[in-house]
């Protein structure tokens, strides 16, 4: 039997809502990591509102958070922890030269929050979980260390004044994505080297799967490369036009119709665990 890793994304793509994995799904996924199969998560996440999903399908592979920005594997103590971060001291600029456009913001560190001030309408976006600390006050005075990433609520139509400061004093060093939609009011600073693709060529190679092994299913920009980087890369129907663009297959699924399981039905031979 050919071997596969799966990469999920989470979101708009293995779940079925911002909080549901469903029984069809988890039972599927189950049953083909019974397999041999290896199963990825790759998410925007941060680790602490990914690991209950990672428990529920009972994996054993490295979790990928923050796009890419963090790879850790909990149950492997060899294992060393990939941390991409930004500079502090430039995220500290960044705030204080555009002040008059940010609503609020946060940054983290690992499982960490630093947020601006608190307020109802930014609670969602925290993901405040599990034995994260939460840090409030401005980044100069609450920022210990270089940061995993950040996410600016910026006043409405105010976004732009943000990117284009990023794109004038850090080209190069820092990356800012708009995430569009119904969420086109946040901007997400990140670093460059950060990106699920490279994330999981650096899994595939840990965990010794070829490329041409990799399926990969995704419904945002930020699985773009990650979808690239596959052999197969899978677009849910309720992907972005943009992703869908560069996609081997476009899902005429989307998340809450069980594309995932519909699509791996097609290349996975069904076949039963030696305990069933």
């Amino acid at each position: 039997m050919k071997q596969h890793m799966i990469a999920l994304d989470l979101d708009g793509t293995l779940l079925y809502d911002w909080a549901t994995l469903d029984e069809e799904t988890k039972k599927y996924l189950k049953h083909i990591k019974a397999l041999g199969h290896k199963l990825v998560i790759a998410t925007g996440r941060p680790h602490r509102s990914s690991i209950r999903y990672y428990d529920a399908l009972e994996l054993d592979t490295p979790l990928i958070n923050y796009n890419g920005g963090l790879i850790t594997w909990d149950n492997n103590d060899d294992f060393e922890d990939v941390s991409i971060r930004l500079d502090r001291h430039s995220i500290i600029d960044i705030f204080e030269n555009n002040k008059a456009y940010i609503d609020n913001a946060f940054c983290e560190i690992k499982d960490d929050i630093y947020l601006l001030r608190e307020s109802e309408d930014i609670v969602d976006l925290l993901h405040f979980f599990g034995n994260a600390k939460l840090h409030v006050g401005a980044f100069k005075d609450t920022l210990p260390d270089d940061t995993n990433g950040c996410i600016i609520v910026a006043n409405e139509h105010e976004g732009h004044f943000i990117q284009e400061y990023v794109e004038k004093h850090y080209k190069g060093e820092i990356m800012s994505r708009n995430w569009g939609n119904d969420y086109r009011f946040i901007i997400e600073l990140y670093s460059p080297k950060t990106s699920k693709g490279h994330a999981l060529d650096y899994v595939a190679k840990t965990l010794g799967i070829d490329q041409k092994h990799v399926i990969a299913f995704g419904d945002g920009h930020n699985d773009l490369e990650m979808l690239q980087y596959a052999h197969i890369g899978v677009a849910m129907k309720n992907a972005e036009d943009e992703l869908k663009a560069v996609a081997d297959i476009v899902s005429p699924y989307t998340n809450k119709e069980h594309a995932i399981v519909k699509f791996l039905k097609t290349v996975i031979p069904e076949e039963k665990v030696e305990s069933d």
